[in-house]
């Protein structure tokens, strides 16, 4: 057994901090299912929330492997900043706009790309450190990457839907009900 050659201090920074990412994620992503529940994608974002409240414990499960130990304070950090960014104008006063609805599958990609790039870069350390399972990894990797298909898809038909003119009919699909 390899020891590993990773500093503890840097790899709990690391994981941590992307745990405070995941958290942000987790928690838009099922808001974003909420909203859209009765819209044509409310079920795909459904799935895709539960996938990233998976992940989330996914990485919380490593850490626990690995002895990280879970930082609170930017587990709060990243559950307070979702909630702060709900806060910015929309165009709207007391309704969602369908521009919410494109920046929130933005944010979202963006969250997913960064956990892409955690699971490949633990993949990548697999040799050094066989506390890491490069077929768990493999498998968590591969899931991100159907995840940004998906959001890139669900994207694309917002923006378009948003952003075209004369497609109002349209538009209360994106804010969702």
């Amino acid at each position: 057994m390899s020891e590993p050659r990773t500093s503890p201090r840097m790899l709990g920074i690391y994981l941590n901090d992307h745990l405070a990412g995941a958290t942000a994620g987790m928690e838009l992503a099922r808001r974003a299912a909420r909203e859209h529940r009765r819209s044509p994608f409310g079920g795909e974002l459904e799935d895709l929330a539960v996938q990233i409240m998976e992940d989330r414990a996914a990485l919380l499960s490593l850490m626990a492997d690995l002895e990280v130990p879970v930082r609170r304070y930017k587990v709060y950090g990243g559950w307070l900043g979702e909630k702060a960014a709900r806060l910015k104008p929309n165009g709207r006063l007391q309704r969602r706009a369908g521009l919410s609805s494109v920046v929130e599958l933005e944010s979202l990609r963006i969250g997913v790309e960064g956990k892409a790039m955690l699971w490949h870069s633990l993949l990548a350390a697999t040799g050094e450190d066989t506390r890491l399972d490069p077929d768990r990894l493999t498998e968590l990797l591969t899931r991100a990457r159907r995840q940004r298909e998906l959001l890139e898809s669900l994207h694309d038909g917002a923006a378009t839907t948003m952003f075209t003119p004369d497609r109002a009919e349209s538009r209360e699909a994106v804010v969702g009900s």
